[in-house]
């Protein structure tokens, strides 16, 4: 909202003697006070009313901070009127590109000082701070769209999922690929039944890109002036601030950061999950790639996130499909290619870099990275199969959907990633977490490691039944103060 648009409506809400809140006279003031509404087809073509102005504030000011406010600002429904970062570098071009927004380095103080001014708030921040930020948002009435991983642990993803329900506030995770249409197409042919019942899942993804699996650094360095590492550390236990842990390498490290599976599994289980509609797992285990600093001495490092690694989820069947397998690989390892694949066609994305294989009972589909290039295979089937489109598509994109759904309200519109459906997805990210955090740890006896068994999930419980010292990766302990 422009600064001459907040006076006037200050001045409107004012007068009208009713001592609203900005968004509580939005909601009221077409019938409390009706001349103060004016029609859009008043104002003319194209002119959006500011009463019809989604206010959103965004929370991560650099990086996919600066990408997903750039994402909303294309809709002339959205104003940006607020924005926090704790590193005043990362902010800079977010700050020149919405000059007017009001700017903190405590999205506390963002959140408290700017909630009679905002409808909705933004999160992209590192995964460690997704959930307490979100929640104290949505604990104010406002539409939230937090970055995937939708959290850092399997608790708090349960925690948002219900919250949001009981704040009854629009909802979305940052998997963009969940509103295109490769997914949509997946999910027709599947409902066409054109590979039969869903039995086993493939996913792989040559993640990470960034250092990972070799340790934190040993070196501690000075923090630099811009950057607030008490705030950046938020609700993480409090440590010495070393070269590489911002503003990105944070991802290979558990105590801010998910790893590969983290990162990419949102944007490449997301179709799978979709289209043969999984739920909580029952049963994960996994193995992890070591590090090799001397011969035959193999090291890993508890506080960082593996180098390679495999996961295999089991998802129990229920009324509406059979028992369902997915094995996801990340570092670089791929399955065997499938048989209906020709020797010269390309497995998953064109660039090798991820991909999906759902096998059925009577065949296969594949896609790429965000459900992108989807194929039925052999792909010469493809020539012959014409089905017609019975699932809507969403032209106006993942970021501008949810703009539309909040202006909308709660209840009002479909989402690709609304919490009730990003939280589960989400905690069957972390289930595969979880498993790799486990893995060198030895139980209460000294004499077992999960590394060497499956481990048995009661997902109503949130809790590893056979292997109780995995337990301690479910809910994290928040740092005193947060």
């Amino acid at each position: 909202m422009s600064n001459s648009e907040k006076k006037s409506t200050t001045t409107e809400v004012k007068e009208s003697g009713a001592g609203l809140s900005r968004r509580n006279f939005i909601k009221t003031g077409s019938l409390a006070a009706g001349f103060y509404i004016v029609p859009r087809h008043v104002l003319g073509r194209g002119f959006i009313a500011p009463s019809d102005k989604l206010n959103i504030a965004g929370i991560g000011a650099g990086g996919k901070g600066q990408s997903d406010m750039a994402e909303f600002a294309k809709s002339p429904k959205v104003n940006i009127v607020a924005m926090c970062d704790v590193d005043d570098r990362q902010a800079v071009k977010s700050r020149t590109s919405f000059p007017k927004a009001n700017y903190y380095k405590d999205f506390r103080k963002l959140l408290e000082k700017e909630k009679n001014n905002i409808d909705a708030v933004s999160v992209s921040t590192p995964d460690n701070t997704h959930c307490i930020a979100a929640l104290m948002a949505m604990e104010m009435g406002k539409h939230v769209y937090v970055q995937k991983p939708l959290t850092h642990d399997i608790y708090e993803a349960r925690q948002l999922t219900e919250a949001a329900i009981k704040y009854k506030v629009v909802t979305q995770m940052g998997n963009q690929g969940a509103s295109g249409d490769g997914v949509r197409q997946m999910q027709e042919w599947y409902n066409a039944g054109f590979i039969g019942e869903a039995h086993t899942i493939y996913v792989w993804t040559n993640r990470p890109v960034w250092p990972q699996g070799f340790g934190k650094p040993k070196q501690t360095a000075p923090v630099p002036a811009e950057l607030d590492w008490n705030l950046w550390l938020g609700p993480a236990q409090w440590e010495e601030y070393r070269e590489g842990f911002a503003p990105f390498n944070w991802r290979g490290y558990w105590s801010f950061g998910t790893g590969a599976l983290g990162d990419m599994g949102c944007h490449l289980i997301d179709p799978a999950f979709k289209t043969v509609g999984l739920g909580y797992p029952s049963e994960v285990e996994c193995s992890v790639a070591a590090i090799y600093e001397k011969m035959w001495n193999a090291s890993y490092y508890p506080e960082s996130c593996p180098a390679a690694s495999t996961v295999t989820l089991k998802f129990p069947a229920n009324n509406k499909r059979k028992e369902v397998v997915m094995h996801w690989m990340d570092g670089g390892i791929r399955p065997a290619r499938p048989e209906e694949l020709l020797p010269d066609e390309t497995m998953g994305d064109d660039d090798g870099s991820g991909g999906v294989i759902i096998e059925g009972t009577k065949g296969k589909m594949m896609c790429g990275t965000y459900g992108s290039d989807p194929k039925l295979l052999p792909t010469a089937s493809m020539q012959t199969i014409k089905i017609p489109q019975t699932i809507k598509r969403v032209p106006e994109g993942h970021y501008v959907q949810w703009v539309n759904a909040c202006i909308a309200g709660y209840g009002n519109a479909q989402l690709s990633s609304s919490f009730d459906y990003a939280g589960p997805l989400t905690e069957a990210i972390l289930m595969g977490n979880l498993a790799l955090r486990s893995w060198n740890i030895k139980s209460a006896d000294g004499k077992s490691y999960p590394g060497r068994k499956k481990l048995l999930w009661d997902a109503k419980n949130m809790k590893i039944t056979n292997f109780d010292e995995a337990n301690q990766f479910v809910k994290r302990e928040y740092r005193t103060g947060w």
